[in-house]
């Protein structure tokens, strides 16, 4: 077992996996807002953000999918030594872990059902840059209005348009987190 399997997990998971999961609530709570997510570092190329979104919300019994490029030997490994996810195709996962690019079309996610509208896939979309600028959202938990550089606009507006049903997404970039629930309206800048 290579030494990136086994290091990277919480030093202290109780109280870790409390202060991630704090900062995860957060992100969904107040769209736009941005927090910082330390305390874990999984093999390359995912940012220490989505590795403690990784320890904090996934377990054994939550489908993970992989995009292609974070579909890596050694990060498989570190997930099943520190979560023990199983890992699975799009239409099957609760989580999702990627870049933007790399994803595949949003509608191979499950967006929940009538009677279960939990029952959707959350994807943890890794960025290059991620600021309080660019897209304008309004909604639950914005006072007036605020601002994120989000990848794209349409297919947060057409995941909007599903509500009740949808996707959430958490945005990360190193340390630095953000999250767009399904609730929140999306418009240009």
């Amino acid at each position: 077992m290579r030494d990136d399997t086994l290091s990277g997990g919480f030093a202290d998971p109780p109280v870790d996996a409390a202060h991630a999961f704090r900062a995860a609530l957060s992100a969904l709570a107040r769209p736009g807002r941005i927090e910082t997510l330390t305390g874990a570092q999984a093999p390359e190329p995912v940012s220490p953000a989505a590795a403690a979104l990784l320890l904090t919300l996934c377990d054994a019994e939550t489908p993970l999918f992989l995009a292609p490029l974070h579909d890596t030997p050694a990060l498989r490994d570190w997930i099943a030594f520190h979560i023990g996810a199983p890992i699975t195709p799009p239409h099957a996962a609760q989580f999702a872990l990627g870049r933007w690019s790399d994803l595949p079309p949003l509608q191979g996610f499950p967006i929940g059902t009538a009677d279960y509208p939990d029952r959707s896939t959350t994807l943890i979309i890794e960025l290059d840059r991620l600021t309080a600028q660019g897209a304008r959202l309004t909604g639950p938990g914005i006072e007036t209005e605020a601002h994120l550089s989000l990848p794209d606009i349409a297919p947060f507006r057409a995941n909007r348009a599903l509500f009740p049903l949808g996707l959430d997404f958490y945005f990360t970039c190193g340390t630095s987190l953000a999250g767009l629930p399904r609730s929140t309206n999306v418009e240009d800048a």
